[in-house]
């Protein structure tokens, strides 16, 4: 279908403008329009415009538009385009662009015939001041492919929204992925509503507004439907825009690992070249579809027909796999763009790892394959590896397909990824997935959360990770897919970032990426090995569902060494470790691991065993597993061994899966009772966190967060600013933050007036931040309750800190002293701490962190996270503080922080929380423009 509209109060003549396309059922839209459309029998030159040309000066009109309003969108189908504001120069390709549509696009589009579009309108069209008139294109190679735009009306507030998709690109999503960008374009503009109007008949793009989430008014009049919504973005538009997001991401990477023929261009006769390495894998691993070598000097490469060029292929090539030098990258990637490649694999290296001219040359790769739909793996990538029966893909250097199994695995280094992929299939860990990004110019690990959200062939996640290409969303999306699936994730370089990732990359402080795992429920283990050992545990048994844990062996040593890590790990034992003796019988051993599975008081098994010298260790293993089976708990409780020194999942404890390997309900063994016992803590820590509410994003009552804006805004006039304490005040009170009443003085005489004027008693302190927050309390006298009291205070103050300016402020009462501030990270953004003041508190480091934006659940862990926090629940009898109310305290700063980025410090204290309430008695802020990466706004690839 196509699409049209008029603008409102005209003559009800269709009006020319470039309008849209939306998801599913190919539609158009409405938007306005500056000229009539001339009648079936008159060239459409000859139509004059009905509206004065705009009188935007030209100064404005030229290539430099808003470069923030430029991205890289994938589509619903996975592929992808790149969207940017229009130019003049864009003139030539939108007229080609018009002449493409079909005439049913066209008499939706402009309700009537518009074969061509006149020279003033495509002047009008291409020409807009990026404020009052905006269109963004959407290109696909050098075409372009969709057009949206709004144009304020009078109200000033609102304004008339368009788009339009060419015929062979609609039901892709570009209408709604168009929409999105204008929306956010518009709010930065200052406009508060979109309207449009539409056929009745263009059911396709009434769908399009229908479903992006927004709160849409609609009337008919004259078989047109006016529509009119608010274009803030509300918690269903959210999340419509990012169940797209996510769909449409997965797909491209579902499209990288079931491609029906892979090229490899560079495939090489030479055993010692990596692009032999590559051909023979696949060719190893018995690849589904076909395989076309690549070279242009031999015919055939190990028996397969060779081709010169990717060109030259006659079928179609969904994924090539290029191992040639960096050099000629430019002219494999034409070939390429032009054969139709849908994804590439780069596992060559001498680009952004290799300096600047190969950080150019990465660069102008990876714009030009997105902007012709294209996704990339690499450079510098081991490879991809899909062990699906249906497909068998081993586009890696690695020599040996993992077998298969249930757990998907994304690593940065290819170097690592060999000993990755060898370590997998020798402990037994069969693989769904498997994604070496290499220097990770494209395809990152938000991509693969992305897809393994809904990818039924993977129940685990592990990652290595080196860095972060966007922090925000990795938190969100890892949060998302925890709650259903396990990810564990090891994460290097906490120093240093290596060359080829350094262009993609941010680099995250320690603290950030430890409150960011642990508020998205992910595993965080220090080494490979660990994380081996926590996988075999998660892919091969059910999560625990309590800490309850039952020891059972042949050896008391063991058994007490397995005891002493389950209490050290916080784990608890059901009972004494049980010791069947070093010369039981297997049949001995079973019978006792058989009454703790089954018990009702036991969680989870752990099991330790020597093998005696009389009877074979093959025997008790079987013991073992039958003893399991025929209590009936595969399902139900985890167990984990220490048999035989044996790592990973020996045969005879081996469940058979579908495919013969080792399925589910197969017992893991560790070569140590530790590492048994660690893996399965981590396992417990993380079933509780799925098990926990999954909180909501909820904001308090009481603020005002548009003129909050305004005075932070004001504030960054003059860069970075430490508020006043006025403007602090302010600040806060605008998000319900109330500090107990106080006056600022520079005389004994002001001291006792302010004093008399608050009320007795009152504290004085030091206008010295130091002083003032000294534990010993030098800088502060407190409890002072008349006016000779303030007067005796004043003066010791002046003695003791040399200065005159002091603080008068009423008395708070006695609580439990807390500090709220913020820890600023430059890349990640900002992470709210909370914890108790005192020396001890200060020596330890004893503070929690948790990431905006905060859930209920979040704050609520937040402020029993500190060590010292029983203090407040009524440590020892002591009455309880009131947490509910420092539960509210938290929430308001963190929803600040995440309202306003640019208060970059924020510090409440001391915060004195008592069973009567919270009470703010002092509070620092500064704020200076925030350079961290929001993720909000709509769908991009970053």
């Amino acid at each position: 279908m196509g699409g049209g509209a008029k603008r409102r109060g005209s003559n009800g003549d269709g009006r020319p403008d470039d309008q849209g396309s939306g998801d599913g059922a190919a539609a158009s839209g409405a938007a306005p329009a500056p000229a009539t459309s001339p009648p079936a029998d008159q060239p459409a030159a000859e139509n004059p415009p009905a509206e004065q040309p705009d009188d935007t000066s030209s100064a404005v009109l030229d290539e430099a538009y808003p470069r923030r309003w430029e991205a890289d969108v994938v589509l619903s189908d996975g592929g992808t385009v790149h969207l940017r504001p229009i130019t003049p120069a864009d003139a030539d390709q939108l007229v080609s662009f018009h002449g493409r549509l079909s005439d049913r696009t066209r008499y939706f589009r402009y309700f009537g015939p518009y074969p061509r579009m006149p020279k003033r309108d495509v002047e009008r069209f291409s020409t807009v001041d990026h404020q009052n008139r905006v269109a963004l294109v959407a290109l696909l190679g050098d075409d372009i492919v969709a057009v949206g735009r709004f144009d304020r009306l009078d109200e000033q507030d609102s304004a008339e929204v368009a788009f339009v998709v060419q015929d062979q690109h609609q039901g892709r999503g570009l209408g709604s992925i168009l929409l999105e960008h204008l929306a956010a374009a518009a709010q930065e503009c200052g406009l508060d509503r979109f309207v449009a109007e539409v056929l009745a008949e263009n059911s396709g793009m009434v769908r399009v507004f229908r479903d992006a989430g927004y709160q849409v008014r609609r009337a008919m009049e004259e078989g047109v439907v006016h529509l009119e919504f608010d274009i803030d973005p509300t918690e269903e538009s959210l999340a419509v825009a990012r169940a797209r997001e996510q769909a449409a991401e997965a797909r491209s990477v579902h499209n990288l690992l079931h491609p029906r023929s892979v090229a490899v261009i560079g495939a090489s006769t030479d055993h010692r070249k990596i692009g032999h390495a590559v051909l023979v894998n696949l060719l190893t691993a018995d690849f589904a579809g076909p395989v076309y070598p690549v070279n242009p000097e031999h015919r055939s490469v190990r028996g397969v027909r060779a081709y010169p060029s990717v060109l030259d292929i006659p079928d179609d090539v969904d994924l090539a796999v290029v191992a040639i030098p960096a050099a000629g990258i430019d002219e494999v990637l034409d070939a390429c763009l032009a054969k139709g490649v849908k994804a590439l694999v780069i596992v060559s290296s001498g680009f952004s790892e290799s300096g600047p001219d190969g950080r150019e040359i990465e660069r102008r790769m990876v714009r030009a394959a997105r902007v012709h739909g294209m996704r990339v793996v690499g450079p510098n990538a081991l490879g991809v590896v899909n062990t699906d029966a249906g497909h068998r893909l081993n586009a890696t250097l690695a020599p040996r397909l993992p077998g298969s199994g249930r757990t998907g695995f994304f690593c940065q280094s290819g170097a690592l990824g060999v000993a990755i992929l060898a370590t997998a299939t020798e402990r037994g860990l069969g693989l769904s997935t498997f994604v070496s990004a290499g220097n990770r110019a494209d395809v990152s690990g938000n991509d693969m959360l992305q897809y393994w959200q809904t990818d039924p062939a993977t129940d685990v996640v592990l990652l290595y990770l080196e860095s972060f290409g966007n922090p925000r969303k990795f938190a969100r999306l890892a949060r998302r897919l925890a709650r259903t699936k396990p990810i564990v994730v090891v994460k290097s370089g906490r120093n240093a970032v290596r060359a080829g990732l350094a262009a993609t990359s941010v680099q995250v402080d320690e603290t950030s990426v430890q409150a960011l795992f642990e508020q998205a429920g992910v595993i965080r283990v220090d080494s490979v090995a660990q994380m081996f050992d926590t996988a075999l545990l998660l892919a091969h048994q059910p999560l625990p569902t309590g800490e309850r844990v039952a020891v059972v062996g042949n050896s008391s040593a063991l058994g007490m060494l397995a005891a002493d890590v389950a209490q050290a790990e916080g784990l608890r034992l059901a009972a004494e470790p049980v010791d069947v003796g070093a010369s039981a019988e297997p049949e001995v051993f079973a019978a006792a691991v058989r009454e703790a599975a089954l018990s009702e008081d036991v969680d989870a098994l752990v099991t330790v065993f020597v093998p005696p010298v009389a009877m074979p260790g093959t025997a008790y293993a079987r013991a073992l597993r039958e003893a399991l089976q025929e209590a009936g708990i595969a399902a139900t409780k985890p167990v984990v061994t220490t048999f035989l020194a044996a790592e990973g999942v020996p045969d005879e404890l081996a469940v058979p899966g579908p495919d013969g390997s080792a399925g589910w309900g197969s017992v893991p063994s560790y070569p140590s009772p530790e590492r048994a016992v660690l893996s399965l803590a981590r396992a417990t820590r993380y079933a509780r966190w799925r098990s926990a509410p999954q909180g909501h994003f909820t904001r308090p009552e009481g603020i005002a967060p548009e003129r909050a804006r305004e005075l932070v805004e004001a504030s960054l006039t003059e860069g970075e600013t430490r508020l006043s304490d006025e403007q602090a005040v302010e600040l806060l009170g605008h998000y319900g933050i109330e500090l107990v009443a106080f006056r600022r003085v520079r005389s004994e005489q002001d001291a006792v007036r302010a004093a008399t004027e608050l009320g007795f008693p009152v504290v004085l302190k030091s206008a010295d931040d130091q002083l003032r927050h000294r534990t010993d309390l030098v800088g502060v006298r407190l409890d002072l309750v008349n006016a000779d009291t303030v007067r005796a205070a004043y003066a010791d103050l002046l003695q003791v800190c040399g200065a005159h300016e002091v603080y008068v402020q009423n008395m708070a009462g006695r609580g439990h002293s807390c500090v709220i501030d913020l820890m600023d990270d430059p890349s990640f953004g900002t992470l709210v701490s909370f914890g108790l003041s005192g020396v001890a508190s200060e020596l330890l480091g004893d503070k929690a962190y948790r990431a905006v934006p905060m859930t209920d659940v979040d704050v609520a862990s937040l402020v029993r996270s500190p060590r010292a926090a029983p203090l407040l629940a009524g440590y020892r009898g002591d009455e309880p503080a009131d947490l509910a109310a420092l539960e509210d305290l938290v929430l308001r700063v963190a929803t600040l922080v995440e309202d306003l980025p640019e208060v970059r410090e924020l510090t409440l204290q001391p915060v004195l929380a008592s069973a009567s309430g919270v009470r703010v008695t002092g509070a620092r802020i500064s704020v200076r423009p925030s350079a961290a990466t929001p993720d909000t706004g709509p769908r991009r690839l970053r």
